[in-house]
């Protein structure tokens, strides 16, 4: 039976590899090259359009819990990750171009998916489809999506800077990773003292943004996961020193000394030619970006590749519309997954993909679908899709308070997250035949 998979993104690319992993032959639709959407430029699957970090990988860490979960399940993308990588001391950071073009092989190889070029604007209107267009979806289908499911809501992200290697002054930033962790030269360093920081902060708040062309009007709301740094800092003077900017865990080796506040570069690619402002999203006009950040000691003289970008992110009002195994509850053979579910994250939308994949194949062969125990964090994130949690729907990152609390409490902050890993770890296991 065919099951068809609206979006090759992250979550479409795991949904459509696990219903292949299960004996369907996948309908793969990508409207990229044909059209794209304000935030894509490249004409491979599985595009990273904000941070190339997927996050922390150790098992105590929410982050590396999701991985270890996703590993175990099947994902295709993680094994791409891997052979992408680029240091991020204790993150999975990556090549984002490499990491594009070996997740479009993986999915073009497998002889049970096909992919189709070009824009769908209708919802399938038979069989099993999972609609992974992510955030961005088109106008024409996200029409059609807020018909289906009664409305939907939207938001505003941004995207940080990325600037060349060889244009950064070396003599100002040093090599280091937070707290020593990884590889010393994962991260460069801008250090910045008091002075210097309160110079940057005053020209950040009064800088000029650009304008939203082509959006709702109104004031938009801004998901806080990726609040543009000149609104993070237009709440404080020190909000940019405990954010994006902390210092702690560094020390400048020149003097020894903790720095009034940091500005940190994480590799763009695995040759280290381009870095990426780690924190620094933003939607300020791009002669102001070069002038502002160029403040910071360490990029007088950046080169940017790409200025930040600020664009409109729609997800569903989940908790009204999705079940917990992805399905909309009006029409159980249609499936979502991703963004526009009101999952935050790369890894977060993936293995919603991954579910959403599992579930539709089951459907197709008429058995019940499956959702993993809610105590792992696959599970936790598919109920709150699905119920949500005080006050309005807004989307939701892997973290730690959304999984049920130890049956015998734990006061250690770092051994109550590695008993929460492992009590997961340990439910999966119990139950992953459910999921095959």
């Amino acid at each position: 039976m065919n099951i068809r998979v609206v979006g090759a993104g992250l979550a479409g690319c795991e949904a459509a590899w696990q219903a292949a992993r299960r004996g369907m032959d996948v309908e793969l639709y990508e409207m990229k090259p044909v059209r794209f959407s304000p935030a894509h430029h490249s004409e491979g699957f599985a595009e990273l359009v904000c941070s190339n970090s997927l996050k922390a990988e150790r098992a105590e860490s929410a982050a590396g819990l999701l991985k270890q979960e996703m590993r175990r399940l099947g994902s295709v993308l993680l094994p791409c990750a891997d052979g992408c990588r680029v240091p991020a001391g204790g993150a999975l950071a990556v090549d984002r171009d490499a990491f594009s073009a070996a997740v479009t092989e993986k999915i073009a190889s497998n002889p049970r998916i096909h992919i189709h070029r070009g824009e769908v604007t209708e919802i399938p209107e038979d069989g099993i489809a999972v609609i992974a267009t992510g955030p961005l979806t088109s106008d024409a289908l996200a029409g059609k999506i807020a018909e289906l499911s009664g409305g939907s809501l939207s938001f505003f992200d941004a995207a940080a800077p990325i600037v060349t290697a060889e244009s950064l002054d070396m003599e100002k930033i040093f090599a280091a990773s937070r707290y020593g962790r990884g590889d010393a030269d994962a991260y460069l360093n801008c250090p910045m003292n008091r002075e210097e920081y309160e110079r940057f902060y005053e020209a950040i708040v009064t800088a000029e943004r650009a304008p939203l062309h082509g959006f709702d009007a109104g004031v938009p709301k801004v998901y806080e996961g990726c609040m543009p740094v000149e609104v993070l800092a237009s709440r404080g003077k020190d909000t940019l020193r405990f954010g994006p900017m902390k210092p702690v865990g560094l020390r400048d080796p020149r003097t020894g000394h903790r720095p009034w506040a940091v500005l940190q570069l994480r590799r763009e690619n695995s040759a280290g030619t381009l870095f990426n402002l780690v924190g620094f999203q933003t939607n300020l006009k791009f002669g102001e970006q070069k002038r502002v950040f160029g403040m910071i000691p360490g990029l007088q003289n950046a080169v940017f590749t790409r200025y930040g970008v600020m664009h409109r992110n729609t997800f569903l009002n989940s908790p009204h519309v999705l079940s917990s195994d992805f399905s909309l509850r009006e029409n159980p053979r249609l499936f979502f997954a991703g963004q526009i579910t009101g999952v935050e994250g790369y890894m977060e939308s993936a293995s919603s993909g991954i579910l959403a994949g599992i579930n539709a194949a089951r459907r197709a062969e008429g058995r019940q679908t499956v959702i993993p125990p809610p105590e792992t964090m696959t599970g936790a994130l598919s109920r709150y899709v699905s119920q949500g949690g005080e006050g309005p729907f807004q989307p939701m990152g892997a973290n730690f308070g959304i999984l049920p609390p130890l049956t015998s409490p734990v006061r250690d902050k770092r051994a109550r997250y590695a008993a929460l890993s492992e009590r997961a770890l340990k439910k999966l296991g119990e139950t992953a035949a459910l999921l095959e």
